[in-house]
């Protein structure tokens, strides 16, 4: 018998990758995923281990009608980092949303983020979790027979790049932040393992209720604590707090990561529900995620 499709948009992207590799490894659904380029080496080595590569752009909704065909769920992911989407992340995630819907699709599972904006009463926008979480009553309005949204944490994989040590006014390396260090508000993980959780998800169908919030977490930090676990390590590196007017200035795009720190401080990562959206991923991956401990020795050499 042929397996249900599970459709992939975003399926080249580290979220999405780690989709792919999930389902890939639990071997119950074939794997679709849309690329702009079939023709691309990310593209020809996906096709290598099985999945099917169709071509579908996220920017033309109309594209994605391949992709989806025939499909028993599709997970979609957007990414605001991508200069092409940005600002009009909502308008294209509800349009990869009403494709799916068009095509039939039974189960969508949606990457979301809380809406910090209306948490803070509108002090912290922070586009690129706003963004995203206005798609989410397009998700619930289009009238899947099962909708599921998950949420990624803080990437561990940012200490790899944007987020990467730096010099210091102090002197060394580390950190400069406009929180206070010590707060533990950051709910982080090792993103590739949103898959687990999606997975997981699509496999429980109808054991899980539509509509629920899957939050992948390897714990809640403070600044303070990713320094110590890396200086446990043998690491050299350092946090240093400066006002948020300050911090505005030292680079393009400043004022947003500030506006997203001042939403931890206030709301935490998760938000207020962080407690229940964080238990119902562990239920569904009782194994967990990994902490950062763990993925700092593993990833970030010394």
């Amino acid at each position: 018998m042929n397996k249900p499709i599970i459709s992939v948009i975003g399926g080249t992207g580290l979220q999405g990758g780690g989709v792919v590799n999930a389902l890939l490894a639990k071997g119950e659904f074939a794997v679709r995923v849309a690329s702009r380029n079939p023709n691309s080496d990310g593209s020809r080595a996906l096709a290598a281990r099985g999945v099917e590569v169709v071509k579908g752009d996220l920017l033309e909704p109309s594209s994605l009608a391949a992709v989806l065909e025939g499909a028993y769920g599709a997970f979609v992911v957007t990414n605001f980092w991508e200069p092409s989407q940005g600002a009009r992340e909502t308008e294209i995630g509800t349009g990869a949303v009403n494709a799916a819907r068009a095509a039939g699709v039974e189960h969508l599972i949606w990457s979301t983020l809380p809406n910090s904006e209306a948490l803070t009463g509108g002090r912290s926008k922070v586009v690129h979790f706003t963004g995203k979480a206005l798609v989410d009553a397009a998700v619930t309005k289009a009238g899947f027979a099962r909708h599921t949204f998950v949420q990624a944490p803080f990437y561990f994989q940012n200490f790899l790049t944007m987020m990467a040590p730096g010099p210091l006014p102090t002197g060394g390396r580390g950190w400069v932040v406009p929180m206070d260090p010590s707060l533990r508000v950051i709910h982080a993980g090792d993103v590739t393992e949103v898959g687990r959780a999606v997975s997981a998800a699509f496999s429980a169908r109808d054991k899980l209720a539509s509509g629920s919030h899957l939050a992948v977490c390897g714990g809640v930090y403070s600044w303070n604590d990713f320094v110590g676990a890396l200086n446990a390590q043998g690491h050299d590196v350092a946090v240093v707090q400066v006002p948020g007017e300050a911090y505005d200035g030292f680079y393009p795009g400043a004022h947003e990561m500030r506006e997203m720190f001042d939403y931890f401080a206030a709301c935490t990562y998760f938000g207020p529900e962080h407690e229940a959206h964080i238990a119902a991923a562990n239920a569904l991956v009782p194994e967990g995620f990994t902490g950062f401990a763990a993925w700092a020795r593993a990833n970030m050499k010394v």
